[in-house]
């Protein structure tokens, strides 16, 4: 198995459950627009690639700009309500830190409420940055965010591991120049993954860090 030093993490579905409070947004979002609630199965088909990528899955263009406004008014105040660490997932960041990795967050979740969320989950203290939209001009999967990221971390793409739980995750490491592991505790299943080319799934955080040689408690 290839050696890691830096370790860049997806938030939503990898390190986080934040479901709930993005599902409620988008069915306090929608009825104000004139549009039916969503389903959760419908967000969760949505999902992925940034808030306005995802929005566009409901709004028509032009209005789009309308729907993020009461989105955000609504998510800002309601988003630490239902938000859950994934099983694991302190204890791998421990564990990784304690190893002596470089650990960041990569994630196209608006940058602010990322950090407070990792903040508030006891994740702040274990990394080195965590990088989110509007932090930069550039999204996942595009390579300049990860080149972006790597310099923040001092990190190499050779010695560098994405764990995400998406194909934008699979995507960002393949660009970037480096590895990607995935999870199946996002909105994707194990299929999906393999066809979107990840180097490797666990079905979840604990078997990322048995891979690693870690013992999780």
């Amino acid at each position: 198995m290839p050696t890691f030093d830096t370790f860049l993490f997806d938030l939503d579905g990898t390190l986080i459950d934040h479901f709930k409070a993005i599902h409620r947004s988008y069915a306090h979002t929608l009825p104000l627009m004139g549009l039916p609630a969503p389903t959760p199965q419908q967000v969760r088909e949505a999902v992925g690639g940034g808030l306005e990528n995802a929005m566009s899955k409901f709004v028509e263009p032009g209005r789009i700009g309308r729907a993020l406004e009461i989105y955000r008014e609504y998510w800002n105040r309601t988003m630490l309500d239902d938000v859950e660490a994934m099983p694991g997932a302190l204890a791998l960041l421990k564990g990784l830190k304690r190893e002596g990795a470089a650990i960041g967050v990569l994630t196209n979740k608006v940058g602010s409420s990322s950090r407070l969320i990792c903040d508030k989950l006891g994740f702040s203290s274990f990394l080195e940055a965590t990088i989110g939209a509007g932090d930069t001009a550039w999204l996942k999967p595009q390579r300049e965010l990860s080149e972006h990221a790597l310099r923040l971390l001092h990190g190499r793409p050779d010695s560098a591991l994405m764990v995400g739980d998406s194909p934008f995750d699979v995507e960002t490491g393949r660009n970037g120049g480096f590895r990607c592991w995935v999870v199946t505790t996002g909105t994707h299943t194990a299929q999906d993954l393999v066809k979107a080319g990840a180097d490797a799934v666990f079905d979840d955080l604990y078997g990322v860090g048995s891979r690693l040689g870690l013992v999780l408690s």
